[in-house]
């Protein structure tokens, strides 16, 4: 047996490709099999006329009986060169000449005469028959867009002065229709026809074509959908399998809604017996999270164990929680996959509005999602806000949100300037009533655990509110006159070695569970804050487990101004401690606020909290039963989409016949006379109290001042001549423009001025030129977002 030279294969193998009738093959084997799949396709129209079918130029173009001959002539001789080649690749102990000149042979003599210029002549044939049947294709097309009344398919543009943007939208289709694929989906393909189609059904920017079928859209308002109930619910199970899995995020809501489970039940159970099991209609909801999506770069899932901050994600189950609790219809998004696909958005990068009804009541989202749902969505978020709620931290004040108004005047930032009424924004705590109240829960004690918390405390022990080394900087001193008094313990995350920012002093027990940092809050005397972060979850949950929150004092107060933690964020508001809410609304003997650069009133402070007893407190605006109530009052009662009636109406005279306000008794405010007509309101007007700031006060401190509550949806009803005639007012001229502390006047220069636009009604505005007309309303007992009407 020979030995079969590997290196003469490799090199008859490269010949073998650069052969000239090997190439001559091959092409052959290409087209054969173009042309055998045209012909068992098109056989069918060979016996129809000219102009029957596009399929019809086959015939014409391969010539017939002739073609079919060539073509068969082509596969006998393929076949044979195939079985030739299959039988020299076998012949191991054959030279490569000598399979060359195989090879060479069986191509010689089994190729016609001519073949190479028949095979390059029907090639030409063919590239004629494609550009023929593309021409048939477009003409087709252009013929679907003929006009139906018989006229040209050639679409004016209309100049309808009801329609002033058609021609400039046309233009920008023109240029621009292929930078989304989304316009191609609904039909647009480069004619002036298409773009007017696409710009009168699917957009709203031309007038509607005569000779197009004119069904009327579906839209929000003339869908008929079955109302449903909504009852209270209280296993989680299918709660917790829509959260999902595969983040750590999710992971630790998830074990946040069990822990929590029974205490939800309990409430749900209270408050359907407190409405009196009224009917409630239950809503479709989407709640999209957007800072956990990785299109918003997911910064919160890694740091879950890490020690990150976790206010944000324990807001997020009490409010999924909630919404499920109380009966409604729920999805739950985490990506921006999921949001498309909730929302039905057409394929694309976002370009196009939706054209079905929005799918959903309400979305609660956040600033993240906002901005998700505003490059998907397209124009539809302008036509869909009014159901969208942001779940934001901070708070957005309406001269931040107003677009217009806060770029004329320096409020511009990365956040706000959305143009929503600033109630659909929803917070962590009550910053400001231009923004709803939303809230979270903290765990609520039985009285025998209180009792024995109480029994437990023990005297000298302290916890430190600083889960982050960085934190601790900068902190020696005051812990110093602390360690004096009290053993510190510290919850502070490190992986192999304790972190040197940590005095040897302070006893760290590294990141603790959530049910493990409870049993050492419930031992411990004091909850001492370190100024950052601000206005977090833990503070409370230290208090109603019958610590006191020892907190620094901020001189001046931390603002947008003048710290760069809030600079940027859209408010002005003004943070006078770590926790102002702890400061305002629960106070002394629970929480203490004080210089930490003063070591004498630090150390004061520490004495006297080691000889003060307090009990466990938790208010009741932060327990299950009380944030249900308030996302209940939301639900039922706000509605942003249907605009508000135009108030006061032209003709007022014969709506009032004296004033509408009335002076109340007790009080340097008016009330709304009871005989007075006015809109349907919620608030209740039967709330509402009319008072007047001082210079330089916003209605928040007014309101404040009098044991109330600054109510946004008020301002309408004292936005007019007649609350200042009634308040005696002195005015010159009365002036009505864009201001965000207008309802006001100046007493020194008698000017009087109205608010122009609605969206800049605010609670939170103030000037030192100006003094204020404040609606204010009374709330109930530890539930200062609702009236005491309100339920």
């Amino acid at each position: 047996m020979i030995a079969v030279n590997t290196d003469g294969k490799i090199m008859v193998r490269r010949c073998l490709v650069t052969f000239k009738p090997f190439r001559i093959f091959v092409v052959g084997i290409g087209f054969f099999s173009l042309c055998f799949l045209m012909t068992s396709l098109g056989g069918q129209f060979s016996a129809k006329r000219l102009g029957d079918s596009p399929f019809t130029i086959r015939t014409e173009v391969l010539g017939g009986l002739e073609s079919r001959g060539v073509l068969r002539k082509i596969s006998d001789m393929l076949e044979v060169i195939l079985k030739r080649i299959d039988t020299l690749s076998k012949l191991g102990n054959a030279s490569d000449s000598r399979r060359l000149e195989e090879l060479s042979s069986a191509i010689n003599r089994f190729q016609p005469a001519g073949l190479v210029e028949r095979i390059q002549a029907i090639a030409q044939n063919v590239s004629n028959m494609a550009v023929r049947v593309e021409q048939i294709l477009q003409h087709s097309m252009a013929a679907g867009r003929v006009v139906r009344d018989g006229s040209s398919g050639q679409c004016e543009i209309p100049k309808d002065p009801h329609y002033p943007d058609c021609p400039s939208k046309v233009d920008w289709m023109r240029a621009r229709w292929t930078s989304d694929p989304c316009y191609a989906f609904y039909g647009v393909d480069g004619s002036d026809c298409s773009f007017l189609i696409y710009l009168s059904e699917v957009e709203w920017f031309c007038p509607p074509l005569v000779w197009r079928n004119h069904t009327k859209p579906l839209t929000q308002k003339n869908i008929s959908r079955e109302k449903r109930q909504a009852a209270f619910r209280t296993d989680i199970g299918s709660l917790l399998e829509q959260v999902g899995t595969g983040k750590e995020s999710l992971s630790f809501m998830k074990r946040r809604i069990r822990r929590l489970a029974s205490q939800w039940g309990t409430a749900a159970h209270r408050l359907d017996h407190k409405l009196r099991r009224r009917w409630r209609e239950q809503k479709k909801i989407l709640v999209h999270v957007g800072f956990l999506t990785e299109e918003s770069g997911d910064v919160f899932s890694p740091k879950v164990l890490k020690g990150g901050p976790l206010g944000e994600m324990v807001q997020w189950a009490d409010i999924l929680t909630a919404l499920y609790v109380l009966g409604h219809n729920l999805k739950i998004s985490v990506s921006v996959k999921e949001l498309q696909g909730f929302l039905g958005v057409p394929p694309g990068r976002g370009s196009c509005p939706l054209t079905g009804p929005l799918p959903f009541d309400l979305i609660y989202t956040d600033y993240h999602g906002l901005q998700q749902m505003k490059q998907h969505m397209g124009l539809s978020l302008k036509k869909h806000k009014c159901h969208i709620r942001v779940i934001d931290t901070f708070g957005t004040e309406p001269a931040y949100n107003h677009e217009e108004y806060a770029t004329l005047h320096g409020y511009r930032t990365n956040w706000g300037y959305w143009n929503l009424n600033t109630r659909q924004y929803m917070t962590m705590f009550p910053h400001t009533p231009d923004n709803s109240f939303m809230g979270f829960v903290s765990e609520e004690l039985n009285e025998t655990e209180k009792l024995s918390i109480q029994t437990n405390k023990v005297n000298n022990m302290a916890v430190v509110y600083g889960k982050e080394a960085s934190m601790w900087k900068g902190k020696e001193k005051f812990l110093q006159i602390l360690h004096r008094y009290m053993e510190i313990h510290g919850t502070v995350y490190y992986e192999t070695q304790r972190p040197p920012e940590v005095p040897a002093f302070v006893k760290n027990h590294g990141l603790l569970p959530q049910q493990e940092l409870q049993q050492l809050l419930r031992k411990a005397k004091l909850f001492i804050g370190f100024g950052f972060p601000y206005e977090g979850p833990a503070p409370l949950e230290a208090i109603a487990n019958g610590c006191i929150f020892l907190q620094p004092k901020f001189h001046p107060p931390h603002s947008s101004l003048n710290h760069e933690f809030f600079r940027g964020k859209p408010t002005s508001r003004e943070v006078s401690s770590q926790h102002p809410y702890a400061e305002q609304y629960i106070g002394r003997p629970h929480v203490m606020t004080v210089d930490f650069n003063n070591s004498q009133e630090f150390d004061s402070a520490v004495r006297e909290i080691m000889r003060t007893k307090v009990e466990p407190y938790l208010p009741y605006e932060y327990t299950c039963e009380g944030m249900l109530e308030r996302v209940h009052a939301y639900i039922q009662h706000q509605d942003f989409c249907v605009p508000d009636v135009p108030f006061p109406p032209a003709n007022i005279s014969k709506m009032w016949p004296g004033s509408p306000f009335v002076i109340l008794p007790n009080s340097t405010g008016l009330g709304w006379a009871p005989n007075a007509s006015a809109p349907p309101s919620w608030p209740p007007l039967s709330a509402l109290q009319l008072l007047v700031s001082e210079e330089g006060q916003s209605c928040v401190e007014a309101c404040q001042r009098e044991g109330l509550v600054c109510e946004p949806a008020f301002f309408r009803f004292i936005n007019n001549k007649e609350a200042l005639s009634r308040l005696e007012v002195q005015c010159e001229g009365v002036e009505a423009e864009m201001n965000h502390v207008f309802p006001a006047f100046s007493v020194v220069q008698r000017e009087c001025g109205l608010q122009k636009d609605p969206l800049l009604f605010s609670c939170a505005g103030f000037s030192t030129k100006y003094r204020r007309l404040c609606p204010c309303r009374d709330f109930r007992k530890g539930q200062v977002a609702l009236c005491r009407d309100c339920l």
